[in-house]
């Protein structure tokens, strides 16, 4: 196997090769040293001494060269061992390109391996150079792993890699290599430094990943090991056979057909077809291509050249099968069969085709020439025709010369669907009735017969004119046997009355006609058997001869010399009971005559002729045919004849003649020829004769002659058996044969050509008879498994035809059975060789193991129709019936959320684990859950849909169903799926034989999301955040956001370009305002922060779509060139991006958020609008109407955000309604005064019977500029009702604008009332910590929003907020800034200010006490952000700034260069002092020049944010040194809400939620006399509200006038040195702790008078406590005189006084200060780590204390204020 894979032979030295492997020296470039090169000094690293030996010195030399373009210094050190020496160091200097060589001398004193180097110095550093001597050792070099290419299981895949011997000796290597590899060559032998390859041979057997150690052993004393890893991968191949070019209408497009049909194929033709085979595998499959094995099938017309071949991984192999078809009309079945290597794969390829030969037919059957006179002729036309497309070689049987009728082409080819016209003449030479019947041979088919006749006159005999009729009425005559008596018998008879005429007017014997019988009929006989069987070439015949001629052919043979030839003598023999007249047919010149040319014979008798042969050449060849006409003798003149019916055609006699005149010793004529000869017979059933024809061309230039030696093959029968064939002419024979059995036969049939033994072609042919012969598969057993029952199975059976012969067959089943089993098809016809593959279907009907017998039966397509033969087979069929269940492998789906309108997909897995496979048929039942539930919603379509609602489950194993909801609505879905078995007669079925599978759940929902916060940067940073999500209805957008979409808003599901128009048409109902508010032209743009935060359960995609995003690009030419004022409107804004959005897009997971920046450039007065479409894809559409207001620098301008305002509603009969705020923004660059017109207010009083229903109570206020005002108002209603009034609010050098204000007054009594209560709430709670940032914003507070709730104006309400350094690098200074002085008084924050290192946090206390009156408190705070860093250098700065300021004020500067001359005097100011500008070099001139002059520009007050505060105003300002701004601060917005109610109000509304407040008494004694229970203080309070703003209202020169006198009283206070004295004195003075504790009376009357303010039921009393008084009640019970009573006494005592002062206000308020300290001390420690809330408190147990257990009285419980 080796050699012949290496192509190779087994010799020795091949043998050798194998085993030792191939070596080869290594080059001396592989072995050259390594060198390198050190500080341009080339040189080798490592000096080797190999081979030395003890005692003896070794001499190596050290090159060191110089590659370095200058010369080269240095010197060196000797090894540092006594084994290596050289010369004595001395300086080395090397010039460019120059070597030296330095011996090295090694003397060795041991055997053992040396070491050293030899060091070399230079001015940039030193290099050594390592000698070492080794002791000789084997080594071998190769790959440490080799990857093979993917092999395919039973393949072989090759691989090489070398193998080196660096080692000093002859090294011997063997290799141990794990199964599947091998190496080649196992063994070999290595000398130093040569290399073999090694082949890896890797041959698996199974498809694994292959990752082995293959193990080399070498060395012959040591025996040393290393290892290769050999890494392969084999897979199984996988073939697949497709045929090229066949589409057929039962194949699915994209499937493999391995059916190749050739189709008709034309007879002796060959026809190839490809078929490709396609390799679906990664690796290459080597396969055979094998004919099925069928000893039967002799004669193989199927071929294919290729036996064997690889096809390439996902790749094809393409075969060629050649088709030659020899018998016509045979269909012919093979199989090829493509196995892959190691017979893993058997590919089965089925071939068919048929063979279709020629059909050629005549026009005519017979051909009339009527009657002539001797000497004419006259022509008729034959046609001939072949309807095939199959070329047809034919020839009439008729001699070419001599004959009565002759034919211009007796012979030729007729081409396929063609018709010829061939001429026939008549050319009689005696005065008779002719008629010949002429066979046509066809090659291919059976031969054709015509009738060819007429009749001559002369002078003297006229015979009777031969017709039609005349031939008909002679067959019919000649079947009933009355031809053989002549014509004159036949008229007496019938005048005699023994003979009668038929209705078709042919004779018939009276005796023969029984009642019951018709006479005999002349029937068509088959062609071959008419022309074998023809009583002169074979032994029967149809019909007894009426005359015959002895012999029919003769050979002459030599005949020499030329006039000495024997004549033949003839014999003709008279048969009939008449005399007959025979005549000659003779040509003159012809050398074969006959004597005599005329003769008569008696009936019964016979007459001797003699045929001279008169040659007339030498070696030539002679052949002819003798033509002669017998009849009756009486039919020589119509006179004679009767009786039409009496007449009776003559009998055409022919000899076949043959002669040869070669001389001895002479060669004959060499025979030029093709024959066509089939190698089989057609297959034919036992004892059924069998032909084939035989075509023998003559393409030579001479005549050939033939003889067929009928007596060499007994058993064949050949016609004819001699003849001649013209040049360029053929001769087709018919050879027939008679199989007697099943054996195939040979016969040899010799051919003699031109009458010369040498020229003999041995014509062999094979026939046997085919008998019946079925192939059941599996020996005539068919299983099928077990059933359910009710139900059918299917599987298919094959049957196989193992003749040639196409046979029929019939299933036949018992009748007791056909409701269980039945066959498809149960009849029909398989070709030769052919596998049927046919449907068996098994119905049990009971839960039993079935046996049944069914019976096929075969006979011939072609068989005798009385007594066909029959053979019967029986099969053997066994099956079961069974029952079954399906269950599903999870019984509950929860598919969660589905987007509304999107597909979700999931999976069911149906279980059987019955023995039999069930059919079912899948119910699915839809129930809707959630609001709301109304009729349309139930009548939904089904929202699941079934990959298929009915299958088939195997036996013990699962299918898996596709499922796929689609939800409509954004509800709770429920599906439940029901199963039920069924059978194909009960393919529907009630729902009580429906069972329960499974339940799928869903819920539909629509992708959503909320902006949870919001904050302002750039010009609107002084927006609040209240007023911003006003300015922005961030309320109603997240309220829409909830909300389904409507049908319009899902026409475009996802954001698309879908508008020609600029302004693109909505279609969304929901519209809503983005308002950016206003600012000052050229001001910083307007930035928007909003937070998107997806709380849904599914993504959500969004974006902002602006009108030129949804416009479709389109070309210049189809835009319209007229645009509306607002399409020129949006394209400005789009052009210059005033409105922006970042990012446009994107999208949010479940529980994500998303910060996005909307920004308004002020680049442009005006009001900028833009619609701007939010989509989210699959849900909500919502325009945004973006919109800003951009005014003039210096404008006075106060944005509105609308006309009107809604108050938060009022309970009719409130004794003090809250304060209410309306905000006003400054949107400009300069304060704003504004005015509050209260005419209408007025007028609403007068209405209400002077009820102040609406009170103003800041009618006039400045806004500085960037900053939200606030007017207070108050809403007392009077009755349950809406009240408005239209407010003109007027600004002093501005617009002014009229505000409608709304209030709603309800009955707290009424459900309506609780209902209008709730109509406007406050926005959205702000929760969890702050999540937006601006751009350099470092610290982020911990709370957005703090929401104080409802609390009693009298009490003290604190909360916790983080103010948190997120930098890691920058520290951050923060101070908290208060907008107004209410909000001054009500709120503290501790710290103001403070530093935040980086990472830290802040905590910030902040306290809300109300002022005393009931309001809604809604406030912004403001945390201003520095970075420490930036403040230190503004200090730096401004500290220079003032520096030079100061220093500018003491200096001046003369800048006369002339003192000498008179000039004017002329004053410099410090706006006007010029500067030089020095060159660089005037270094000291620069020390001292003056620095540019301090100048303040006054300008204008700007928003916060303004980016160019530092403009210069005009060209002299670039001289001006310009006074540092301070850092611009990032502004952090904590909102403060909260609802203060005066204590009445809060005790009745929220009575269960006063224990939660200590309320909070000041320290002096007067009474709050400010509350009243009535509405007095509302009236007071309009009447002081002028006095109150009387200062507000004030002008600047009168403030400035109170600021004077303020500071000159302020400032005689500091300079007083008795105050200061007296202030020290106090300092020093002790504070008593208990200075503020005053008597038992006065603290009663403190405790009586208190109470006596407070309302009923919330008195201070001890009424409040009475669990106090019950304990006093019941220590006074249980103590008793005694002893101890001084003792009790002073306890008593203690407790009361101790009572006492826990009831003052003032200790309370110091518990409660001291509490509160203590608290936020511990948060405070919490915060920074160094107490943790959350640990488990520990207990300490210690023993219990003697003195603890005397009794002593309970301590009084703590106080609860």
């Amino acid at each position: 196997m080796l050699a012949q894979a290496h192509g190779e032979s087994q010799n020795s030295d091949a043998f050798r090769r194998l085993s030792y492997g191939c070596t080869r020296k290594l080059s001396a470039g592989k072995a050259k040293k390594k060198k390198g090169v050190f500080w341009g000094i080339e040189v080798t690293k490592t000096l080797r001494w190999h081979g030395w030996e003890v005692g003896k010195e070794t001499i190596k030399h050290l090159i060191l060269k110089n590659v370095h373009e200058k010369t080269q210094k240095l010197s060196y050190r000797c090894p540092s061992t006594r084994f290596f020496f050289t010369v004595f160091p001395q300086p080395i200097i090397l010039r460019p390109g120059m070597s030296l060589t330095l011996p090295i001398i090694f003397r060795p004193i041991e055997k053992r391996e040396y070491e050293d180097n030899i060091c070399f110095k230079k001015d940039e550093g030193e290099f050594s150079v390592t000698l070492r001597a080794t002791l000789p050792h084997p080594c071998l070099s190769f790959p440490a792993a080799v990857q093979l290419p993917a092999c395919a299981v039973h393949d072989v895949m090759e691989i090489t890699f070398p193998v080196r011997n660096i080692g000093d000796l002859v090294t011997v290597f063997h290799w141990e290599t794990p199964s599947p590899f091998y190496m080649i060559p196992n063994y070999s032998i290595l000398n130093p430094g040569a290399e073999c390859m090694v082949k890896v041979v890797f041959q698996p057997k199974v498809a694994a990943v292959y990752d082995v150690a293959a193990t080399c052993w070498f060395g012959s004393e040591e025996k040393r090991k290393r290892t290769i890893q050999l890494k392969a991968l084999s897979k199984y191949p996988y073939l697949q056979v497709n045929v090229v070019g066949e589409e057929k209408e039962d194949v699915q497009p994209g499937k493999f057909q391995d059916v190749l049909c050739f189709g008709s194929v034309p007879v002796g033709t060959t026809v190839e077809k490809c078929v490709e085979i396609f390799n679906m595998s990664v690796v290459d499959a080597p396969c055979r291509i094998e004919r099925a094995e069928d000893p039967l099938l002799q004669d193989h017309v199927f071929s294919c050249d290729v036996s064997h071949g690889i096809v390439p991984a996902k790749g094809k192999l393409v075969l060629c099968i050649r088709f030659q078809p020899q018998i016509v009309g045979e269909h012919s079945t093979d199989y090829f069969t493509i196995t892959s290597a190691g017979y893993l794969l058997q590919t089965v390829l089925k071939v068919t085709g048929s063979c279709k030969g020629p059909s050629v037919s005549l026009h005519q059957d017979s051909l009339d020439f009527d009657w002539i006179n001797l000497g004419q002729s006259l022509m008729r036309m034959l046609e001939i025709s072949n309807t095939s497309d199959v070329p047809a070689y034919y020839q009439f049987d008729i001699g070419v010369t001599g004959s009565v009728f002759s034919l211009d082409r007796p012979c030729g080819v007729l081409e396929g669907t063609t018709t010829l016209a061939l001429k026939v003449t008549f050319r009689p030479t005696h005065p008779i009735s002719y008629h010949r019947r002429v066979v046509c041979l066809v090659h291919h088919q059976e031969p054709l017969y015509v009738d060819f006749f007429g009749t001559c006159h002369s002078d003297t005999a006229k015979p009777a004119i031969l017709q039609a009729r005349h031939l008909s009425w002679y067959r019919t005559n000649t079947v009933r046997g009355l031809t053989f008596y002549p014509p004159d018998i036949v008229s007496a008879m019938l005048k005699d009355g023994q003979l009668q005429m038929d209705e078709k007017g042919a004779l018939m014997l009276l005796p023969e006609i029984p009642q019951d019988k018709r006479p005999k009929e002349y029937f068509e006989v088959d062609s071959m058997t008419e022309y074998f069987y023809d009583g002169e070439t074979s032994d029967m015949a149809l019909f007894p001869p009426h005359v015959n001629v002895s012999p029919r052919e003769y050979d002459f043979g030599c005949c020499l010399p030329l006039h000495k030839v024997k004549p033949l003598p003839l014999c003709v023999t008279n048969h009939t009971k008449g005399s007959i007249t025979v005549f000659w047919t003779l040509s003159h010149g012809s050398t074969f005559q006959v004597s005599p040319e005329m003769c008569d014979i008696p009936p019964l008798k016979s007459s001797a002729f003699r045929v001279i042969f008169k040659p007339t050449q030498l070696n030539t060849l002679y052949a002819a045919e003798l033509e002669g006409f017998a009849f009756y003798k009486v039919l020589r003149h119509y006179n004679n004849i009767e009786e039409d019916a009496t007449i009776c055609p003559s009998w055409c006699l022919t000899v076949k003649l043959r002669a040869h005149t070669f001389e001895e010793g002479r060669e004959h004529f060499i025979p030029q020829y093709i024959l066509d000869v089939p190698k089989t017979f057609p297959p034919v059933a036992p004892n059924t004769d069998t032909y084939c024809s035989m075509l023998l061309l003559n393409t030579g230039t001479s005549l050939i002659t033939f003889s067929v030696n009928q007596a060499a093959c007994p058993s064949l029968l050949v016609k004819p058996c001699s003849g001649y064939i013209i040049p360029g002419g053929h001769q087709i024979f018919f050879l027939s044969t008679h199989p007697v059995n099943t054996l195939s036969q040979q016969h040899s049939l010799p051919l003699q050509l031109n009458s010369h033994p040498g020229y003999t072609e041995e014509i062999v042919l094979q026939s046997c008879g085919e008998s019946l012969n079925l192939l059941l598969e599996g020996e005539g057993n068919l299983y099928f498994k077990p059933v359910y029952i009710g139900t059918s199975f299917t599987r298919m059976y094959t049957i196989k035809n193992c003749t040639r012969l196409p046979m029929v067959f019939t299933w036949k089943i018992r009748q007791s059975d056909s409701k269980i089993l039945s066959v498809s098809p149960t009849a029909g016809i398989l070709q030769p060789y052919e596998a049927m593959a046919q449907a068996w279907t098994f119905t049990p009907d009971k839960e039993i193991k079935y046996l049944l017998r069914a019976k096929v039966f075969v006979r011939r397509k072609k068989t005798d129709p009385v007594c066909p033969e029959t053979v019967c087979y029986a099969l053997r069929i066994v099956g079961e019936g069974a029952l079954g269940t399906i269950r599903a492998e999870k019984e509950h789906l929860d598919l969660g959320n589905v987007l509304v309108g999107d597909l979700q997909s999931c999976t069911i897995v149906l279980l059987n684990d019955g023995i039999c496979s069930l059919k079912y048929i899948l119910s699915v039942e839809q129930l809707i859950t959630g609001p709301p539930d109304t009729e349309e919603v139930r009548n939904d379509p089904l929202a699941l849909e079934l990959e298929y609602s009915r299958g088939t489950i195997p036996a013990r194993s699962r299918a898996f169903v596709q499922v796929t909801v689609r939800p409509a609505r954004r509800l709770h879905y429920t599906w439940s799926i029901k199963y039920a078995l069924c059978t194909p007669t009960d393919l529907t079925r009630t729902e009580e034989e429906q069972q329960p599978l499974c339940c799928i759940v869903a819920t539909g929902v629509y992708p959503t999301f909320c902006i949870t916060d919001a904050c302002s940067a750039g010009s609107g940073s002084g927006i609040s955040k209240l007023h911003l999500w006003r300015l922005f209805s961030l309320d109603i957008l997240n309220k829409y956001l909830k909300q389904d979409p409507t049908p319009s808003e899902l026409i475009y599901r996802v954001p698309t370009r879908h508008s020609t128009c600029l302004s693109p048409p909505a279609y969304t109902p929901l519209l809503l305002d983005f308002n950016f508010g206003a600012a000052p032209i050229g001001s910083e743009p307007t930035l928007v922060m909003l937070l998107l935060e997806n709380k849904g359960v599914v993504p959500v995609e969004w974006a902002f779509l602006f009108p030129s995003d949804q416009k479709l690009d389109m070309e210049h030419w189809a835009e319209d060139a007229e645009f509306s004022s607002r399409e020129l409107h949006e394209m400005r804004i789009q052009d210059n991006q005033l409105f922006s959005v970042s990012p446009k897009s994107g999208k949010l997971l479940p529980g994500q958020e998303e910060s996005i920046q909307l920004s308004h450039r002020h680049d442009f007065t005006g009001i900028d609008r833009l619609p701007v479409l939010l989509k989210v894809s699959y849900g909500r559409e919502i325009l945004l109407n973006f919109s800003g207001v951009t005014v003039e620098e210096g404008q006075q301008y106060i944005h509105f955000t609308s006309s009107k305002h809604l108050f938060t509603p009022i309970a009719i009969g409130t004794s003090h309604p809250p304060t209410q705020i309306y905000e006003l923004y400054n949107g400009g660059s300069v304060p704003v005064i504004f005015e509050v017109q209260l005419d209408e207010v007025m007028k609403i009083q007068k209405e209400n019977f002077q009820h102040p229903v609406f009170v103003c109570l800041t009618p006039r206020g400045e806004i500085p500029p960037g900053i939200t005002g606030h007017i207070e108002w108050i809403f007392s209603p009077l009755e349950a009702r809406t009240y408005m009034v239209d407010v003109p609010i007027h600004i002093l050098g501005g617009e002014s604008a009229v505000i409608t204000f709304k209030g709603e007054g309800y009955n707290p009594n009424t459900v309506e009332g609780t209902a209008s209560s709730s109509k406007v709430l406050l926005p959205s709670v702000f929760s969890g910590s702050t999540k937006l940032t601006v751009p350099g914003q470092a610290a982020t507070l911990s709370h957005r929003r703090i929401c104080f709730g409802n609390i009693p104006d009298c009490a003290k309400a604190s909360r916790l907020v983080f103010l948190n350094n997120i930098s890691e690098s920058k520290t951050v200074v923060f101070a908290w800034q208060i907008s107004t002085c209410k909000d001054k008084r009500m709120l503290q924050i501790a710290p103001e200010v403070g530093v935040v290192q980086p990472g830290e946090s802040i905590p910030c206390f902040i306290t809300l006490q109300p002022s005393g009156t009931a309001s809604f408190c809604s406030t912004d705070l403001v945390c201003e952000l520095y970075i420490q860093e930036s403040l230190a250098q503004y200090k730096r700065e401004l500290q220079e700034w003032e520096k030079e300021k100061a220093r500018q004020a003491v200096e001046f500067t003369i800048t006369e260069k002339d003192l000498g001359k008179q000039k004017s005097p002329a004053g410099r100011s410090s706006g006007s002092a010029e500067t030089e500008i020095l060159p660089e070099s005037s270094a000291v001139m620069r020390r001292y020049k003056t620095l540019p002059p301090i100048k303040n520009h006054p300008t204008p007050n700007q928003p916060a944010g303004h980016v160019d505060r530092r403009r210069l105003l005009d060209k002299e300002s670039s001289w001006v040194w310009i006074k540092p701004e301070p850092p611009k601060p990032i502004l952090l917005h904590l909102g403060v809400t909260a609802t203060a109610y005066s204590l009445e109000d809060f005790f009745n509304k929220f009575t269960s939620e006063l224990h939660k407040y200590f309320l909070f008494w000041p320290f002096s004694d007067q009474r709050l006399e400010t509350k009243f229970v009535d509405g007095r203080r509302d009236k007071n309070r309009m009447e002081m509200e002028p006095k109150r703003l009387s200062l507000a209202a004030a002008s600047k020169q009168e403030l400035q006038i109170v600021t004077d006198i303020l500071a000159g009283v302020i400032r005689g206070l500091l300079e007083n040195t008795q105050l200061h004295d007296a202030v020290r004195s106090t300092l020093d003075e002790p504070i008593p702790y208990f200075s503020q504790f005053r008597c038992a009376e006065s603290a009663e009357l403190q405790d009586r008078r208190q109470c006596s303010t407070v309302p009923s039921g919330v008195s201070a009393s001890p009424d409040l406590y009475p669990e106090k008084d019950e304990e006093r009640k019941q220590m006074r019970q249980e103590t008793s005189p005694n002893n101890d009573w001084l003792e009790i006494s002073h306890h008593e005592q203690l407790r009361e006084q101790k009572e006492m002062i826990s009831r003052q206000p003032a200790f309370r308020s110091l518990v409660e200060l001291v509490l509160e300290n203590t608290l936020q001390n511990i948060l405070i420690e919490a915060s920074c780590g160094e107490v943790v809330l959350t640990a488990q408190p520990r207990v300490i147990a210690l023993p219990s204390s003697p003195s603890q257990r005397i009794t002593s009285p309970a301590p009084p419980p703590p106080s609860r204020a």
